[in-house]
């Protein structure tokens, strides 16, 4: 069986404000004709579908065309919801959808329930596993723990357990987004950090033939049968050196491990990354491969120089952002606080915020416990899709997501004091 592995289109996303809509969907018409072209038995799409939880109306409509014309090729589709989509919005119709071959899984309780599919070689069961936010589907789930291993544990542990009860020779591809242990992570993917630890360990897939997984950006190999695709397009400079493109991925027998190869993506635009002074940057000769780029330009200056955009647009038309960076000894007290805060989880720059105006004294644990429990509220109800305004339900307001953030707001001002 030939399925293609894509995953992270994050439809309705743009590029520092530039609007990736054509480049998208140049994306899907690719994805269509490799399907079609490369005789493709079966598509899995690992999350992120849309880049948040309410998706403007052209990536709606975008995800629309791609679910017809899938439909129409009469090959399957598994899908999964990702932590940017609105898993509730994502899966309205999806019982209709299945009809058409197109098989939305957005429920966590129905992780252990697969998609059977018929081959030459016996059936191939699919798991579409949703994105699995801990503090909401731990006790669905009947997790040990709240952590991202302990409710994806739980949720492989039905997997193998439904699959055990199949056929012998059944084989088996899971469907996951999450953050696996020896992935390469890039900064346009949101952060899932719960307790400090948001990576799992490849081993929670064992017992399966293929893992497709999605939420990081990079397309990568973690074992011969746990793979990322990574995103179809770059959704920020950290992917500059990145080679979009979907695994095709070949199953054999029963065990076997499968084989993969990799179909790369239409490139709107290449990306580029330069750094040094403005004068530099506008005279040095090896910089005109860059010249029709998608540019971040990190200006080394001493001192900031006058009119820096206009200028290096000149040279740079397409040149999207401007990084100041001025070379400064290292124990400059002006260093940037931006490289202070690079690679700090939410929960780290706030204990850190509470240590700076107190004098040094960081947060006790009941202290570090209300901020967490702060940060994991405003994350779950980003995760359900809460937006101001409207109604989602028992239990929430219109009012969720600033109770949410003044909680987070009066958690480190109590913290502080």
């Amino acid at each position: 069986m030939r399925i293609l592995h894509t995953s992270d289109w994050h439809l309705g996303r743009s590029f520092h404000r530039v609007s990736l809509l054509a480049a998208q969907r140049e994306f899907i018409d690719h994805l269509v004709t490799t399907v079609r072209e490369g005789h493709i038995d079966a598509v899995v799409v690992a999350g992120d579908i849309y880049d948040r939880a309410v998706p403007p109306l052209a990536a709606v409509e975008l995800f629309d065309d791609a679910l017809h014309r899938l439909a129409d090729l009469g090959v399957p589709t598994v899908m999964i919801s990702g932590n940017h989509d609105s898993a509730r919005r994502l899966g309205v119709g999806a019982g209709l959808i299945d009809r058409a071959g197109i098989h939305l899984r957005t429920d966590p309780a129905g992780c252990a329930t697969p998609v059977v599919l018929s081959h030459d070689r016996g059936e191939v069961a699919f798991y579409g596993l949703p994105y699995l936010e801990p503090g909401l589907v731990r006790e669905e789930l009947g997790a040990s723990a709240a952590g991202h291993t302990a409710v994806l544990g739980a949720a492989m542990d039905r997997v193998r357990a439904d699959l055990a009860t199949r056929q012998s020779g059944t084989r088996s591809v899971v469907l996951a987004h999450a953050f696996v242990t020896g992935g390469a992570v890039s900064d346009s993917e949101r952060d899932i950090t719960v307790g400090g630890v948001a990576s799992v360990p490849a081993e929670v897939f064992d017992g399966v033939d293929y893992a497709a997984l999605g939420h990081l950006h990079g397309c990568q190999t973690i074992t011969e049968r746990v793979r990322y695709s990574g995103s179809p397009l770059a959704y920020s400079f950290s992917e500059a050196a990145h080679r979009k493109s979907m695994w095709v991925v070949e199953l054999g027998a029963a065990g076997e491990a499968p084989s993969c190869e990799r179909v790369e993506c239409p490139v709107p635009r290449p990306l580029a990354r330069i750094r040094g002074r403005i004068e530099e940057l506008l005279a040095d000769p090896d910089l005109e491969r860059h010249e029709e780029a998608w540019v971040e330009a990190t200006l080394t200056d001493a001192v900031r120089p006058h009119e820096p955009m206009a200028r290096l647009a000149r040279r740079f038309p397409h040149v999207l952002t401007l990084v100041f960076d001025p070379e400064r000894p290292p124990e400059d007290p002006l260093a940037s606080y931006a490289q202070r805060l690079r690679g700090r989880s939410d929960r780290q720059i706030a204990e850190d915020f509470v240590a700076h105006v107190r004098g040094g004294r960081g947060p006790d644990e009941t202290e570090r416990a209300l901020l967490g429990d702060a940060l994991e509220a405003v994350r779950s109800e980003a995760h359900e899709g809460v937006v101001p305004g409207e109604e989602s339900g028992a239990g929430s307001t219109a009012a969720g997501p600033v109770t949410a953030g003044a909680t987070a707001g009066a958690t480190a001002g109590e913290a502080a004091r």
